[in-house]
């Protein structure tokens, strides 16, 4: 069984007992991502951390850093 069946279920199933339907399986996604994303942003602030560029500084340090060595 996949998400849609699943669905189609409980939405049959709410119908049935007058409840409201389900979300449509994904239509929250982008929502949660957005969540996980702000959560994380928050516990590096609270860390001591830059909350945005991480990702972008650590790549810089890492080229920068690679480039005082020699070539194998």
């Amino acid at each position: 069984m996949n998400a849609l069946h699943q669905y189609l279920f409980d939405a049959y199933r709410s119908a049935r007992h007058d409840e409201p339907p389900p979300p449509v399986p994904g239509a929250l996604d982008i929502a949660t991502l957005r969540a996980v994303r702000d959560h994380r942003r928050f516990e590096a602030v609270l860390a001591g951390r830059p909350a945005r560029g991480r990702l972008r500084g650590a790549l810089l340090r890492r080229l920068h850093a690679g480039r005082g060595q020699a070539a194998p």
